[in-house]
């Protein structure tokens, strides 16, 4: 039966470039009869590398990788071929370049004086730790669709240890209290090593150019056709006898109409919601524009699709409040050495060693951080990038005194400059390109399970989501792992693929882990 599937998937996310190659892989479909529709001139969605040495390179984000977790993602990119290394998987790729290039902090947070902190402690006092331990234990019905704040005292967001957690991986106090303790347990090995970030893990290059493009030149050498400036603005379903079915896609494909109609043996994989949806660049003299989805109309198909059905999830917990949800990076492109000279010299650590430098009083929180170099594929010798962002950009900064939303790059530059006390000379041949994005933290809003669909939604025929909005237990949105998880149970229960998905790891369940948990806490 599967050699007359076809498949068709809107989105050309890392979710979903991961189903089509877990369909050819582990379901035995051809890539020929497997179709990608992607508005964008590129796929790859939120992990995205762009521009170049002479106009700026720009980044929007990056994505934390551990070697401890991330099961699905390694074992799909054990399958995926290296495009540098002959011979080698990506996976292989990527565990010999950390081993060369091990993260290792030792300025994870710098104070307004441009102290380097001691943070081998957390600086929790009896009350917190406690608070900590309740939140990390309680039942998710209990904790429902409650922020963070309703759990943890004011004075507890003050602490090392919620400095370097949030910043690492993009929590704000608002956010859903049940995703926090997800993250608590996910990535309880990390809470022994937060301060160092040793457990982080990095791509060779960014994550466009070291997982996206390999991924896609190997299932377009499968077959896989990959669809660019194509809009699929509605998938028509059927609905009788209680199931629910996909029947046609209407598509826009370079401002021409299109309509495919989709078999009932035929499958459907929906990409739904974006994190990085309504994302705005601005420039060395400009601040980026104030988009929303209505610019974008990038939740548009969810929300229809959601309407009177509840299984398919509820876009509204997560889109209806961008003040909540949006913070704004920035892309920096150097032509002379003497930023990152200098911080060596500051932080002790070579670019690729030192993970975030978070400037714990900077009224935008703002954070850095030195990649090794090159990290675009084809970056020049003597270019050099880095990557920054902000939690608060609505904020009034210490520097420059306008909120970091209504920033030029030039201004964030003087503004990161002043916190190091650097002179802005050096940043004489920089290039700051700011990025900013609205819903970029939308997954972490508080919600009910309930207002997330399931990859395979109840009585759903041939219609899977796949995305950051969907609900997989235990595992933790704002990763790659997630979007790739999601992709392998939804291809795996629509195909009936016998082949186990690799179970989450349970180090929260380890002695030794949870040993050196309890030790790091009382330090």
């Amino acid at each position: 039966m599967s050699d007359s599937i076809k498949a068709y998937l809107v989105g050309g996310g890392i979710g979903n470039l991961a189903a089509a190659a877990f369909m050819i892989r582990d379901a035995g479909v051809a890539g020929s009869d497997i179709t990608i529709f992607e508005a964008a001139p590129l796929a790859g969605g939120s992990l995205d590398g762009g521009g170049n040495a002479d106009t700026g390179y720009t980044l929007r984000g990056g994505r934390m990788l551990t070697t401890d977790n991330y099961e699905c993602t390694w074992d799909l990119f054990k399958s995926i071929p290296s495009l540098e290394h002959v011979g080698q998987s990506v996976y292989d790729e990527t565990i010999a370049f950390n081993e060369m290039h091990k993260s290792h902090s030792k300025a994870r947070l710098v104070d307004r004086n441009r102290f380097r902190l001691n943070v081998s402690s957390m600086g929790f006092n009896m009350h917190e730790r406690a608070e900590l331990m309740a939140l990390a234990e309680a039942d998710e019905e209990k904790l429902g669709n409650t922020p963070i704040t309703d759990w943890l005292s004011p004075e507890f967001f003050d602490t090392k240890f919620w400095y370097m957690w949030a910043t690492t991986f993009a929590f704000q106090p608002w956010h859903s209290a049940v995703e926090f303790k997800r993250y608590l347990h996910r990535f309880m090995m990390e809470f022994s090593r937060i301060e160092t970030l040793a457990g982080v893990k990095r791509t060779v290059y960014n994550q466009y150019d070291s997982l996206v493009r390999p991924l896609q030149q190997w299932l377009q050498e499968q077959g896989v056709r990959v669809v660019h400036n194509c809009k699929v603005e509605d998938i028509e379903l059927d609905e009788d006898g209680g199931n629910t079915i996909a029947e046609r896609l209407r598509c826009v494909r370079d401002g021409v109409a299109e309509v495919i109609e989709v078999r009932p043996q035929d499958l459907v994989f929906f990409q739904n919601g974006s994190m990085t949806d309504a994302s705005s660049f601005g420039s060395m003299h400009s601040a980026p524009p104030k988009l929303d989805k209505r610019h974008s109309q990038g939740w548009a198909l969810w929300e229809k699709l959601a309407v009177d059905r509840p299984q398919f999830g509820n876009p509204a917990a997560f889109n209806a409040s961008i003040p909540e949800s949006w913070w704004e990076s920035f892309t920096v492109t150097l032509k002379d050495p003497a930023f990152f000279d200098k911080m060596e010299q500051f932080t002790g650590n070579t670019d690729g060693t030192g993970g975030l430098v978070t400037f714990k009083d900077s009224n935008w929180l703002m954070s850095v951080v030195l990649a090794h170099q090159p990290h675009f594929a084809g970056q020049p010798e003597g270019v050099q990038v880095f990557w920054g962002y902000a939690l608060h950009p609505d904020r009034v900064g210490n520097f420059v005194a306008k909120p970091m939303a209504d920033c030029t790059g030039e201004e964030i530059l003087r503004e990161l400059c002043g916190h190091l006390n650097f002179d802005m000379e050096i940043m004489e041949k920089a290039n700051c390109i700011p990025c900013r994005m609205p819903y970029i933290t939308s997954m972490f809003m508080p919600r009910f399970k309930s207002d997330r669909p399931l990859p395979v939604p109840t009585n759903s025929r041939n219609l899977a989501f796949v995305s950051q909005f969907v609900e997989i237990p235990e595992d933790v949105v704002f990763t790659v792992e997630y979007s790739v998880r999601a992709a392998q149970m939804a291809v795996y229960e629509l195909l009936n693929v016998k082949r186990e998905v690799p179970p989450v790891s349970h180090y929260d369940k380890s002695l030794k882990v949870k040993l050196e948990t309890l030790v790091k806490a009382f330090r």
